[in-house]
């Protein structure tokens, strides 16, 4: 094996700790250490052998670092540390908020460029393996239509704001892709979807004491840009039911691609995701795509770049003559 990929994690969330667990993994890269703003003697690592690292200890790694994931959020971290620290080293990140991926890569891509680093952004499912695969299903099937549908899967984002409503004292919200519209699209027939007609939105929660649940749950399924437009139902349960049933992380969905080749031909296109855990797989896409990142630097490809600019063969750790051998 030729010399491992040394990888730094900056941020040790949920998303932290599946990198962490995901570097384990893959033998052709060590983990050099993680590096957080909290009390580094505070952090436990998955691994006791892990070490960990003040944020403010990263510029002085920077020779023992070849890609540094960032595992911080796309609202407050990722827009602020992204562009700092794409100044220092090669980087991957996972941004996510698609209305601004043109607006990040153009602020990740000028400190890229003037230090000579890459910055790979927007890696996960979505943006990332589902961007590829609407890519595919457009040139391909030029005459078509594309549907993205997501779920079953608990939504970080729309957790938080339910959490926010007064009179909630923790809850949880499962985005749920409507199987009428799949079966629609399936067919092949390329129906004309509104927001409401592709998902539908399921909270649980619980209430603070003395709190009212009709005031609550009107507050859930009016609130703009969250679930007004979805058709919603708030479901009351104990603190202990939550606990017990809404820990885990589970998403996944489908990206769907029908069109026509020709007059009589009928075309649809599939890739589906099941995920036990969310944040674990993008762990994994994320150190994946950070041996590509690695090899782009090396190759001189400088700058921001993102996972519809990688060749497939940079993500596997075989060599061109046993992917060629193997899989194709």
């Amino acid at each position: 094996m030729s010399e491992r990929i040394r990888i730094g994690i900056a941020g040790y969330g949920n998303l932290g700790r599946g990198v962490e667990a995901a570097i384990g993994k893959n033998p052709d890269m060590t983990l050099v250490g993680v590096f957080t703003r909290r009390d580094p003697a505070q952090l436990t690592p998955l691994n006791p052998s892990t070490d960990v690292f003040s944020m403010d200890d990263l510029t002085a790694k920077r020779d023992d670092i070849d890609v540094l994931i960032l595992c911080g959020g796309s609202k407050d971290d990722l827009p602020i540390q992204g562009p700092e620290l794409a100044a220092h080293f090669t980087t991957v990140d996972s941004f996510d908020t698609h209305a601004r991926i043109p607006e990040y890569f153009a602020a990740m891509d000028a400190p890229a460029q003037a230090s000579g680093t890459t910055a790979l952004i927007s890696v996960g499912w979505d943006p990332g393996l589902f961007s590829i695969n609407r890519l595919y299903g457009e040139a391909l099937i030029p005459e078509g239509d594309t549907y993205t549908f997501w779920g079953r899967g608990l939504s970080q984002g729309h957790s938080d704001a339910v959490r926010r409503v007064d009179g909630v004292a923790a809850g949880v919200q499962y985005t749920l892709p409507a199987e009428a519209a799949i079966d629609a699209v399936r067919s092949g027939t390329r129906p004309q979807l509104s927001t409401r007609e592709k998902h539908t939105r399921e909270c649980f929660v619980v209430l603070e004491e003395g709190a009212d649940a009709a005031s609550v749950e009107q507050a859930i399924v009016t609130m703009p840009h969250y679930f007004a437009d979805y058709d919603t139902t708030v479901h009351f349960i104990s603190a202990e039911e939550l606990a017990r049933d809404h820990q885990a992380m589970p998403h996944g969905g489908f990206v769907i691609r029908s069109g026509n080749t020709s007059d009589t031909a009928a075309q649809v296109i599939e890739y589906r995701l099941a995920l036990d855990s969310n944040p674990e797989f993008t762990a994994s896409v994320l150190v994946t795509y950070a041996r590509a990142a690695f090899r782009l630097n090396k190759l001189g490809q400088h700058g921001a770049v993102t996972v519809l600019d990688v060749p497939p063969a940079m993500l596997s750790p075989k060599s061109g003559a046993e992917l060629r051998a193997e899989l194709l």
